[in-house]
């Protein structure tokens, strides 16, 4: 994985010594250091016989990795001037594709260090997929367990068939980045933009190449173009998977898909009404603000048209409920995701029927199937675990001296990988007032927490584990 990271990094050099600027000489420094890093670990590791991972193991290589890469990845930030707290933050964002940003001035920084800031949301979004598709469903947390696409036998068949998968989804990845380049270009970015936005439109990450983010583009042809690649990247990857290999009707006929699409569909309407009564606009131009902001924050990219904290108060409460649903898994988005809130209203209808009726049997079924004993008990547990881990990082942040409402939203936001919040400190048009160094830190580690789908780190700080 070092490795990897270090050839990355040998592309932003390129793009610095093309425009004559001594920026590549911080990303080869850095990629000769990652490079030695990770190849002194593949000599010392190298066995003709791979040992088999198991749950356990599993558990504490995706955490460690998470943690290690973030480490190699931020060199490149300290050779533009940042601090290496600050290069950590701007890495681990990209990677765990939040969005956030300590930059400002990105009108005026090297083509180099703004490839690389798209780079890191790409290689997340796809270590993401990957991640949840084949890793997750094992270590059964949080009703991953649903979409396990693969058997329990440990023969020697499965690591064939998980490659092939991780290919497939690669190049699906790749070749929705190339199609929403494409779009963007024809549009009217310049190539370079459509490289660099399309890299983060797919990979629900929403770091842009400008501090207005996406307005500065002022096109509705733009804007509608982000908008049906941002939930796309927040589909399930298998699906498109399905439908390569001749399955047209696949993506329609997933639960989720279908519910996703419906919820952003009814939310953009909403608000686009409600923009049509609070400001002097036409309809088109209320359903392109809606619906790009909407789309935006439901798939937790983060990109922004337009301050919604400015459209009233019933805006606001309602971006900052958008900040907990997320997109489909198997995809790059974060927050709970859509399943999730599905299997909860299922059980709480459950509950009713059972209330009325105490001797009905109420089978729970999801997707065509029925739902595993164990996946209610690990939603609720999931759901119960997010919105307390919501609540405390809150009160740490308020005591490091946020005010309340920054320091809720930017708890939410890290830990559902949406980037940005609600206030003057974090909102979509922030005004980078430096934050504490010690919550820049807490916000890195609630990021990752929200990425490894909060158990597969939690599991870590359970004396258990150690012991077993």
């Amino acid at each position: 994985m070092l490795c990897t990271i270090a050839a990355a990094m040998l592309l932003p050099a390129l793009v610095d010594l093309a425009d004559n600027d001594r920026g590549w000489q911080a990303f080869l420094a850095s990629s000769v250091v990652t490079f030695f890093a990770g190849g002194l670990l593949v000599l010392v590791a190298y066995d003709e016989n791979p040992p088999r991972l198991g749950v356990k193991e599993g558990f504490l290589l995706t955490t460690v990795a998470w943690v290690v890469i973030a480490a190699f990845a931020a060199l490149p930030f300290l050779g533009h001037g940042l601090s290496y707290t600050d290069a950590y933050f701007e890495t681990m964002s990209g990677l765990t594709t939040t969005g956030s940003t300590v930059i400002a001035g990105l009108d005026k920084l090297p083509r180099g260090i703004l490839l690389w800031r798209a780079l890191l949301c790409g290689i997340g979004g796809l270590g993401i997929i990957v991640m949840a598709i084949l890793m997750l469903p094992f270590l059964r947390v949080g009703g991953m367990q649903l979409f396990q696409t693969e058997s329990s036998d440990k023969s020697e068949k499965v690591l064939p068939r998980a490659f092939e998968l991780t290919l497939a989804i690669a190049a699906v990845f790749g070749g929705l980045v190339l199609v929403c380049a494409f779009f963007y270009a024809w549009f009217g970015m310049s190539g370079f933009d459509a490289i660099c936005h399309s890299l983060t439109t797919i990979a629900t990450g929403g770091f842009a190449n400008y501090d207005s983010s996406f307005a500065h583009f002022e096109s509705p042809a733009i804007y509608w173009t982000g908008t049906i690649f941002m939930a796309l990247g927040a589909m399930p990857f298998v699906v498109f998977i399905k439908m390569v290999r001749g399955d047209p009707t696949a993506l329609w006929h997933d639960t989720q898909v279908r519910a996703f699409v419906g919820f952003l569909i009814a939310i953009s309407l909403i608000m686009a009404f409600w923009l049509l009564a609070t400001r002097n606009i036409s309809f088109f131009e209320a359903i392109t603000l809606s619906s790009f902001n909407v789309t935006s924050i439901v798939t937790t990219t983060g990109y922004m048209s337009d301050d919604y904290t400015k459209w009233g108060n019933f805006a606001i409460g309602v971006f900052f409920l958008l900040t907990f649903v997320g997109g489909c898994s198997g995809s790059t988005a974060g927050a709970i995701k859509i399943y999730r809130l599905q299997i909860a209203h299922m059980l709480t209808r459950s509950h009713f029927l059972h209330l009325i009726s105490p001797n009905r049997v109420v089978t729970l079924t999801y997707n065509g199937r029925r739902l595993p004993a164990d996946v209610p008990f690990s939603v609720v547990a999931f759901l119960a675990i997010y919105f307390a881990i919501v609540g405390l990082f809150a009160v740490i942040y308020a005591g490091m001296g946020l005010d309340f409402v920054t320091a809720l939203s930017a708890s939410a936001t890290a830990l559902g990988n949406v980037g940005p919040g609600l206030g003057d400190v974090i909102g979509p048009a922030g005004n980078f007032v430096p934050l504490p160094d010690a919550a820049k830190w807490a916000l890195s580690f609630q990021m990752m927490l929200g990425r490894l789908e909060l158990f597969t780190v939690l599991v870590l700080f359970r004396p258990e584990f150690w012991r077993s």
